[in-house]
């Protein structure tokens, strides 16, 4: 039997013949759903594992270069403070938020001039002039 192009039967007909090769999807029964197949047995709940803290690269262009312990612990205040507030790239009045809060504090002119007098003086002490 040879087939009939489309457009050459009647509308009325191919419409009908539509109606009949088309399939209703929702009137079907779910099989995957029936509990009695062997593939949905219940399966042995799985362990969860713990977490275990990785250790991260912080800045992996420069991991060869060995850090301060004053510069790690910055680093890990900043990384602390992205992840607590939920921002990637803080802006310059955070970062001086997270220095601040590691206790850092401005010094005044005055301030570092006795700091450096200080230094002079106890170097010269202990070099015995």
């Amino acid at each position: 039997m040879a087939k009939t192009p489309k457009s050459k039967i009647p509308a009325k007909v191919a419409k009908k013949l539509d109606a009949q090769i088309t399939l209703d999807r929702r009137a079907r029964t779910d099989r995957r759903g029936s509990a009695s197949s062997p593939a949905h047995a219940e399966l042995p709940k799985a362990e969860r594992r713990v977490k275990v803290p990785r250790r991260r690269q912080i800045d992996p262009t420069t991991c060869e270069r060995e850090y301060t312990p004053e510069e790690i612990e910055f680093m890990h205040a900043m990384d602390a403070y992205k992840r607590s507030s939920g921002r990637m790239f803080p802006t310059c009045s955070e970062v001086l938020e997270v220095i601040r809060n590691l206790g850092y504090e401005k010094q005044t002119c005055v301030t570092a001039s006795v700091n450096t007098t200080l230094e002079s003086l106890e170097s010269a002490l202990a070099s015995g002039q």
